[in-house]
């Protein structure tokens, strides 16, 4: 909320139209404030954000001042993760260079391996090892770069072993996040569309992107 006015706004409201929950705030003069309102779509995609509504009963609260916003913003809903999840699927022999090696689970899933004495800290997922400190563990895991070369994991929606739509992106979710937390590559197959392997928040939210929209 902005104001241009050379004195302060008090007490400015704002709340989704229709609902009893507002949030509140004083408006600085010739300023901004900042205000998160909340609201919660009922299925993932995309959504258009609700129509807001903002008033003041200052000072004394017997007048109310009030208006309408119809934002022109939009909003993606990812789908609801799996919770629990099962272990991420076996890697895939690459199409090229194969070889004969067996697919794994995601235990021993070629491309991170427990963290050996003597790894160069550049082979080790910090990301991974940070979240073990933080919950007090010292677990943790390296790159296996020769393993890397001859395995892929990919995210198949054919292959989560689910029959129900919704419950098969809601898995793939939650393998999209656990493969992100391990900063493995991984790819994601969807029904006419496949997003190559590949690691980083910018790939995450391109394919949970595709999951809410798929």
């Amino acid at each position: 909320m902005s104001s241009t006015r050379k004195t302060p706004r008090h007490a400015i409201g704002m709340t989704v139209h229709g609902s009893s929950r507002w949030v509140w705030a004083d408006v600085p003069a010739a300023g901004s404030s900042t205000v998160q309102v909340a609201f919660q779509p009922t299925r993932r995609g995309l959504h258009a954000v609700p129509v807001l509504k903002a008033e003041t009963r200052y000072p004394l609260g017997v007048f109310r001042v009030w208006s309408l916003w119809r934002p022109a913003a939009q909003v993606l809903v990812y789908p609801q993760p799996e919770k629990p999840a099962p272990q991420l699927p076996p890697g895939e022999a690459r199409a090229q260079g194969a070889g004969n090696a067996p697919a794994r689970g995601i235990g021993e899933f070629d491309g991170v391996r427990p963290y050996r004495r003597g790894d160069p800290l550049k082979m080790v997922v910090w990301k991974k090892a940070a979240k073990s400190f933080a919950t007090g563990s010292d677990e943790l895991v390296s790159r296996d770069a020769q393993q890397s070369q001859q395995q892929e994991l990919w995210l198949d929606m054919s292959a989560t072993g689910l029959h129900d739509r919704e419950a098969r992106l809601s898995r793939l979710t939650a393998w999209v996040l656990q493969a992100d937390r391990l900063g493995v590559d991984y790819g994601v197959r969807l029904p006419g569309r496949e997003i190559s392997p590949d690691a980083g928040a910018a790939h995450r939210h391109r394919c949970l992107e595709a999951l809410a929209l798929c």
